[in-house]
């Protein structure tokens, strides 16, 4: 196993399998972890792990946040012996052709490659004016208050080295949603561990809706202090 791709999905029945199978082509493992999607998303997920080994599904019974789905998914990724672990969108915004970048910078160089919409190179494509204020602002916010070296510490497209989730305490980790991410890589940078990013061009979805929100933003806003300041 050259590494493992999580895929946390919640009614992306859609479009899993247009995505696996593109995955798959780069010989990475899949980790699809459900929150028990009400179109059949989990349904489908065991299809397609039945059809292809590399596929594996792990069934949650409630909709609990993305934070939770990771956490679960990094735990049965170091179980099964993952040597990189990858995060990865369900809806096509994170596009498979940049998994084969994540994973080499990661042997080369860094202990959590992103995948950034903000270094030179990277970029965004269907967004409003207003979406992209919110993320280059909220990116901004996160450099000033947590001081990491990181243009786009929200993106959710990323690779770990095995090493670098094994020598963060996943069970202390507490934020959930929208700051999960920036909390991640501000464990990461809190060991004194490397960080790097390669550029993306990050789509809108293809298919279904965003689950992101203005109060999820905000809240994002109020926990990065909280990170900051070291409260639970």
């Amino acid at each position: 196993m050259h590494g493992m791709v999580i895929i946390p999905t919640y009614n992306e029945r859609e479009n899993l399998p247009l995505l696996i199978p593109q995955i798959l082509d780069h010989d990475l493992h899949v980790l699809i972890v459900d929150d028990n999607s009400p179109d059949g998303t989990g349904q489908l997920a065991d299809s397609l792990a039945a059809a292809d080994p590399r596929v594996s599904v792990l069934h949650r019974p409630d909709k609990e946040g993305l934070g939770r789905a990771y956490l679960a998914g990094f735990r049965r990724a170091l179980e099964l012996g993952a040597p990189y672990i990858f995060e990865m969108d369900a809806d096509f915004s994170h596009d498979p052709r940049y998994l084969p970048e994540l994973v080499a910078a990661a042997a080369s160089s860094y202990d959590l490659v992103i995948g950034s919409r903000y270094v030179p190179g990277g970029g965004t494509t269907d967004w409003g004016m207003l979406r992209q204020f919110i993320s280059r602002s909220g990116n901004l916010y996160a450099r000033m208050i947590l001081g990491m070296p990181l243009t786009d510490c929200t993106s959710g497209f990323r690779c770990y080295r095995r090493s670098t989730l094994e020598a963060i305490d996943l069970d202390a980790v507490h934020s959930n949603g929208y700051t999960f991410q920036i909390e991640m890589a501000y464990r990461v940078y809190k060991k004194g561990l490397r960080l790097g990013e390669i550029p993306i061009i990050f789509p809108d979805r293809r298919v279904g809706q965003s689950k992101m929100s203005r109060q999820i933003v905000l809240e994002a806003l109020v926990s990065m202090w909280r990170l900051r300041l070291g409260i639970r």
